[in-house]
């Protein structure tokens, strides 16, 4: 049986919130205990203008932390994403390396199929050998179809058996709203992405692989005597952005995803179907601006912190404490007091044993009125089987409730 506990919370608090009643530094109350609210009074502030709009296909932005979409426009269209593919290339790349199934300094002996790829390419020659992070910038920096394919094929042994991993991945980060046909964005009519998709995918490479996400800001790289700039024109333009990805045919028009840290605040857009590079800098940075220029994001939980607890049946403890795995970030109006429900969906108890990795409740976070996320509740620790009298007289007590 589950149940719901509701704790309204004053917004925008930096520190870890407990349940109301409770005392700074003292353990959260149990989950079981009687739901109790307190409101917090939103100060009157000017509305938040409609966001900029331009000609383009489809366009988001959201913050980073938080997940909230700030201005959108056919979000959930299927687009053609040409080489904003090469972002789930790389995210399938850097999986395989943090997982230690591939290496930096492996090297690599170029294809036929690879060197023969068409459009944007790094150079690289048929049966040649070049490592892994040679390829990496080549991909990312010169958007190397390439470089691309290459890599591709040391993850996976070929291409289409790595674009199965692509969308297994897309499966897993809830991309609903694509599909992938090769590794580098050529045209295909099953080929597609959405800007929520795109914003999704960069937010996880970000998040998962901070270590490799250096090169989304490098300007530049030389091979085989080439030098080529980076694509993403916003690197040049605006100190704080660092990222993402370009992409442009014909059909798919002028492509970009665009990522941006102010004040520790970190926005994701996504412009899809401009008809020019300026356009598609000028859309990403003007979606960028607005995002910060009139919202803003604090941390209410802080991950691994209890934020309800249990009764725990059966157990060697008597209860546990439930987290979060991540930390949760609420975005509302800059300059704005919000009203911040918390509601909880816990189960009444638990009988042990209890895996750290099983999810056991949720937290839905209602700002304003609106559900902005809502997140697994996991056990802080695992908690083992406790010994045979416990287990008996556990039993016998659950008898009678």
């Amino acid at each position: 049986m589950m149940r719901s506990e509701r704790i309204l919370l004053p917004a925008l608090v930096a520190a870890t919130v407990c349940f109301v009643g409770c005392s700074r530094g003292t353990p959260p109350a149990p989950a079981t205990a009687p739901a109790t609210s307190q409101s917090a009074t939103a100060t009157p502030v000017t509305a938040v203008p409609s966001p900029p709009q331009f000609a383009a296909h489809s366009f988001i932005v959201i913050d980073h932390e938080s997940g909230r979409v700030l201005a959108a426009l056919e979000p959930d269209t299927r687009q053609e994403p040409a080489s904003l593919t090469k972002l789930m290339t790389a995210y399938g790349v850097f999986k395989a390396l943090k997982e230690g199934r591939i290496k930096l300094t492996d090297s690599v002996t170029i294809s036929e199929h690879a060197w023969q790829q068409e459009g944007s390419r790094m150079f690289v020659e048929v049966g040649k050998q070049v490592t892994v992070e040679n390829l990496i910038q080549g991909m990312i920096v010169q958007s190397g179809n390439d470089a691309t394919v290459a890599l591709a094929e040391h993850v996976a042994g070929t291409e289409p058996t790595f674009v199965q991993m692509m969308n297994t991945y897309a499966k897993q980060l809830g991309m609903t709203g694509s599909h992938f046909m090769n590794a580098a964005g050529m045209p295909d009519p099953q080929h597609y992405m959405t800007a929520r998709d795109a914003v999704t995918l960069a937010s996880a490479v970000i998040r998962e692989f901070p270590a490799y996400y250096k090169w989304y800001s490098q300007r530049e790289f030389s091979w085989n005597g080439i030098t080529q700039q980076n694509r993403n024109g916003l690197l040049w333009r605006d100190p704080t952005v660092d990222g993402v990805k370009t992409g442009h045919t014909e059909t798919a028009g002028y492509c970009l995803i665009a990522s941006a840290k102010r004040d520790g605040m970190r926005l994701v857009s996504a412009v899809m179907g401009t008809d020019s590079m300026k356009a598609r800098e000028d859309a990403n940075a003007a979606l960028l601006n607005y995002g910060f220029n009139f919202y803003e994001s604090r941390r209410i939980f802080a991950a691994g912190t209890p934020i309800a607890t249990v009764r725990v049946w059966k157990g060697a403890v008597t209860d546990v404490g439930l987290v979060l795995k991540r930390d949760l970030y609420v975005t509302s109006q800059r300059g704005h007091v919000s009203s911040v429900k918390a509601e909880f969906a816990v189960p009444e108890s638990l009988v042990a044993p209890l895996p750290a990795d099983r999810p056991l409740g949720k937290a839905k976070i209602v700002v304003d009125g609106a559900v902005v996320a809502t997140h697994d509740l996991y056990p802080a620790q695992a908690v083992p089987a406790g010994g045979f009298f416990r287990r008996a007289w556990d039993t016998m007590r659950l008898w009678f409730r």
